[in-house]
C-alpha cells in the first residue's frame, strides 16, 4: 500500500531534524497507527533506527551498539555499562548531523527507568550532536515525558506528535474504492493504516474480516486486549467497559449496574479511555459540557466497536471454527453497524467544513422532546445537527444508509419537527439528506457518499 496523508506531519518532522540546533522529539499514539512508518521517511540511510524489545538493558545497549556500528564502524566493539556510556559515545563518534530513533520507547524504560534521566543530561549539556527521536504505543507514558512536571525531560523543548487516525478518504485512495466501499470499509478497519495494510491482502471485504478479525488465528483477533495492554494495568475491567459500552449500554450509571459498581468508580477509567480516543462523551447538540444527565459514552474507533459487534459475542463459535452463526450476525447485523458509522461519518464531514458557502461549528446528535403541531410532545432523534458560525444559520439533517429513500418524505419530518427545537429560534434553516444513494425523486438537498467524503 502506499504511503498516504501524513504530509504535514512529516514536513514539520524533516523541518525540526534539518534546523540549525539538534532536535528531540516524541512521536506517539496507538499500536498500529503509523508512527513507525512516519519516522522511517524522514530517516536518512546514515541514521540509526533501533527497535527496542522486552529484554534487559545490557542487552538492549549490546542490540543498538550492533545497529549504530553500521555508521560508525567498531562501536559495538566495546561492552557498554551504562546508558549514559553509550549515548556519549555515539556523541563523540558523530561528525555532523544525524537521527537517532528509539522506537517502542516504553520498553527501554521498563527496565532502564534511568533512560530519560539521562537524555534529559545529554540535552541540557548543550553538546548533543544528533537529533533523538522517542517513539512508543503508550500513549500515557509517552504523553507524560513531555507534559507531566514530575517527568526528567518536562520543559526540555521536545516536538509533540501525537498521531491521529487517517481520514477516510485517504482510504478510498489507498485501497482505490468506489465511495460506497470506502465507507463500508471504514465502518471496519477506521483510520488505522495497519488495518488497511491487511485489508490490501484479501480478495473481499468479507474475506478480510474473516480472516483476520473473526478467526481464532486471526492476526486482529485480540486487538483490543493488545491495545490496552499498551496503557492499562486493569485489562479485565478495561475490556469490560469497552464491551459494556459497545453493545449498546451507553448511559454512565446503567454501565456501572451492569459492572455492579458505584458510578464514581468508573470516572477514571472511562475518562482514561477517552483521553487515548477509545470512548467518546456524546451530549445533545446544544447542551452543556456539564449536563451529564443526558450524556451518553459511545466507541470512538469504528474497529473496535465492529470488534464488539461481532467478535466478542462470538468468541465460543469462533473457538469452535463454527462459522455459520458468525456470517449469520454479520449478514443481519451489517447494515446497522454500517449505518451507525456513516452517521458519525457525516457528523464529522459538515463539523468546521463549508457547505454551500456557509460555515459551520461542530455537528453533533440530538435527542429530546419537542411540542408539534398536535400540542403534545413527542421524543425525537436528529442525526446531524450544526449551528453556522456567524449564528444565523442551522444545519439539520438526516442520516440512511438505505437501497431507496423518499426525499420529499424525509424533508417533510424534518420541517416539522426542527422549528420546534429550543434552539432554532431566529435561525435559517438548511435541511440536508446523507444517503446511501441517489432519491426518489430527488429535490436538490442531498448528499451522497463521494460529497460527504470530498467535505473530508
Amino acid at each position: 500500500m502506499e504511503f498516504v496523508d501524513r504530509e504535514k506531519e512529516r514536513a514539520r518532522l524533516e523541518s525540526l531534524l534539518h534546523g540549525e540546533n539538534p532536535a528531540f522529539v516524541v512521536v506517539r499514539g496507538r499500536r498500529r497507527i503509523g508512527k513507525s512508518t512516519l519516522i522511517k521517511k524522514v530517516l536518512s540511510e546514515g541514521d540509526i533506527f533501533y527497535e527496542s524489545d522486552k529484554t534487559d538493558g545490557a542487552n538492549q545497549r549490546v542490540l543498538l551498539s550492533a545497529v549504530a556500528s553500521y555508521r560508525f564502524p567498531g562501536l559495538d566493539a566495546v561492552t557498554y555499562p551504562s546508558w549514559e556510556s553509550l549515548l556519549v559515545a555515539i556523541n563523540y563518534r558523530a561528525e555532523g548531523r544525524f537521527t537517532l530513533c528509539l522506537d517502542e520507547f516504553p520498553y527501554l524504560v521498563r527496565v532502564s527507568p534511568e533512560l530519560p534521566s539521562v537524555i534529559q543530561k545529554l540535552i541540557d549539556a548543550g553538546t548533543l550532536r544528533y537529533n533523538i527521536i522517542l517513539c512508543g504505543s503508550s500513549q500515557a507514558m509517552m504523553y507524560d515525558l513531555l507534559h507531566d512536571e514530575s517527568s526528567p525531560l518536562y520543559g526540555r523543548g521536545g516536538a509533540d506528535f501525537k498521531l491521529g487516525p487517517i481520514r477516510i478518504k485517504f482510504l478510498q485512495e489507498a485501497l482505490k474504492l468506489n465511495a460506497q466501499d470506502t465507507i463500508e470499509e471504514y465502518a471496519v478497519w477506521g483510520g488505522i493504516p495497519r488495518y488497511w495494510v491487511l485489508r490490501e491482502t484479501d480478495e473481499s471485504l468479507r474475506a478480510s474480516i474473516m480472516n483476520h478479525v473473526l478467526s481464532s488465528h486471526g492476526i486482529l483477533y485480540e486487538e483490543p486486549l493488545r491495545l490496552f495492554a499498551d496503557d492499562i494495568k486493569d485489562v479485565v475491567k478495561t475490556a469490560t467497559i469497552m464491551s459494556v459500552v459497545g453493545s449498546g449500554v451507553n448511559r454512565l450509571k446503567e454501565i456501572a449496574s451492569r459492572l455492579q459498581e458505584p458510578s464514581t468508580n468508573l470516572s477514571r477509567p472511562i475518562a482514561k479511555l477517552v483521553d487515548m480516543g477509545y470512548l467518546y462523551r456524546e451530549i445533545p447538540f446544544g447542551e452543556s459540557e456539564r449536563n451529564a444527565k443526558k450524556s451518553l459514552y459511545r466507541l470512538a474507533d469504528p474497529f473496535l466497536s465492529f470488534h464488539s459487534r461481532f467478535a466478542a459475542p462470538n468468541r465460543s463459535f469462533i473457538e469452535l471454527e463454527r462459522d455459520a452463526p458468525v456470517v449469520a450476525m454479520l449478514e443481519s447485523q451489517m447494515p446497522a453497524h454500517i449505518s451507525l458509522w456513516w452517521e458519525k461519518i457525516c457528523r464529522d464531514a459538515i463539523s468546521g467544513n463549508i457547505l454551500d458557502g456557509v460555515t459551520y461549528g461542530l455537528a453533533s446528535r440530538w435527542w429530546g422532546s419537542v411540542i408539534l403541531e398536535d400540542g403534545k410532545p413527542h421524543e425525537v432523534e436528529l442525526d446531524v445537527v450544526a449551528e453556522s458560525i456567524d449564528h444565523e444559520y442551522l444545519l439539520v439533517g438526516e442520516c440512511k444508509w438505505t437501497t431507496s429513500e423518499n426525499a420529499r418524505l424525509l424533508t417533510a419530518r424534518l420541517t416539522k419537527i426542527a422549528p420546534k427545537l429550543p434552539f432554532a429560534k431566529g435561525k435559517q434553516i438548511i435541511y440536508k439528506l446523507f444517503l446511501k444513494n441517489l432519491p426518489d425523486e430527488p429535490i436538490g438537498n442531498h448528499l451522497l457518499p463521494q460529497d460527504v467524503i470530498d467535505l473530508y
